[in-house]
């Protein structure tokens, strides 16, 4: 999902690439635009739930916007990515355009959360490549922690035909399991797989004059808000936004609006602490060594308890609004880091064995 207007997307794709890249790999990301997601259709995507004058007057706001994540996001993508010349929107372009390959990958991130996808996006499983050719998924993710029976009867014949599938979390590999499919394993997200030094030449940081908590925040959430608000003041910090969009910035905080995506890593590594509701904010917070207190969202919150749990930081899960102490619970990044570098090993020699499965 690269595409999506979201850092950790952009991120976790370059990453991906980056990976296979150095495992000997010429990789291609193939140019897949969902037809809600393609530039031309986004105020009528974000405004789908809206009628009238209401409608209209929301495409007006989000104008802006949208014109700053194309610039943003394409400029990224662009200068990172080694992106397929065609861009595929329809079923039809797959076999109008055939991609030539040795091996086909679905990547990371929620490929396969019907959910957030809108029923089964078959494109992710892989439905066009040649039945000759092996097929893996690297760092997959169902975002959910059950499946209902017809869902599990769609997407298991899919995922059988995989050689090898890794799944970012543990949820997501049981549920594959219980369905009988054994050539599985979990992986770490892929912006995990490179190392703390890796994002730092990597990232892009403008100097702030005052230390701050940064807030990433991708669910509207009036708690969220005002905790916030007097955690950054208990602490006698800055209060800083990441916007992603511009509307954002009514809200409590001093606003960084629509920054490069090599911001993203940068906001976070340079910040005293981090609040966040966001699974990508929440693991370059780990991978970076930066405090932080993880806000589950209301939905696809497994892949944040996962993480958590994977490095023994369950207790910087927030429960309660009230809770103004879990900060002062220390991280031992040192215990963390060992974690992360020995899962991190797990996970690449992991991928060497699935590409090496397909020669």
């Amino acid at each position: 999902m690269h595409t999506i207007k979201n850092y950790g997307s952009a991120l976790q794709t370059y990453a991906t690439q980056r990976i296979l890249e150095e495992m000997g790999a010429d990789v291609e990301i193939i140019n897949y635009i969902r037809k809600k997601n393609l530039d031309s259709n986004l105020s009528e995507t974000w405004t789908r739930s809206d009628r009238g004058a209401k409608k209209a007057i929301k495409k007006m706001v989000l104008h802006p916007t949208i014109h700053r994540w194309k610039k943003v996001f394409w400029n990224y993508l662009k200068k990172n990515l080694s992106l397929s010349e065609h861009i595929y929107v329809e079923i039809e372009d797959f076999e109008n355009h055939p991609i030539k390959a040795d091996i086909y990958c679905t990547g990371s991130d929620q490929v396969w959360n019907s959910g957030w996808n809108d029923g089964i996006e078959y494109p992710f499983f892989l439905t066009f490549a040649p039945s000759d050719k092996p097929k893996i998924a690297l760092s997959a993710s169902i975002g959910k922690s059950e499946l209902s029976v017809e869902e599990i009867s769609l997407i298991k014949p899919l995922l059988e035909k995989y050689r090898y599938i890794t799944m970012r979390e543990k949820t997501g590999l049981d549920l594959i399991r219980a369905m009988g499919i054994e050539n599985s394993a979990l992986c770490l997200d892929p912006t995990l797989l490179l190392s703390r030094e890796q994002w730092l030449e990597h990232m892009k940081y403008k100097e702030r004059r005052k230390k701050y908590v940064l807030i990433y925040q991708l669910n509207h959430n009036t708690e969220f808000d005002r905790y916030a608000v007097e955690f950054a003041k208990r602490k006698n910090l800055e209060l800083v936004r990441f916007c992603t969009r511009f509307d954002q910035k009514r809200l409590p905080g001093k606003s960084v609006i629509i920054p490069e995506v090599e911001e993203f890593p940068g906001l976070i590594a340079n910040a005293e602490y981090v609040i966040t509701d966001s699974f990508h904010a929440t693991a370059f917070s780990i991978n970076l060594n930066t405090k932080f207190i993880s806000i589950y969202p209301k939905d696809y919150s497994s892949r944040l308890n996962d993480i958590l749990i994977l490095t023994g930081l369950e207790s910087r899960h927030l429960k309660s609004y009230e809770d103004f102490e879990i900060a002062d619970k220390e991280i031992d990044f040192s215990s963390v880091n060992k974690i992360i570098i020995r899962e991190r090993e797990k996970s690449l020699n992991t991928i060497r064995y699935m590409l090496n499965m397909c020669e």
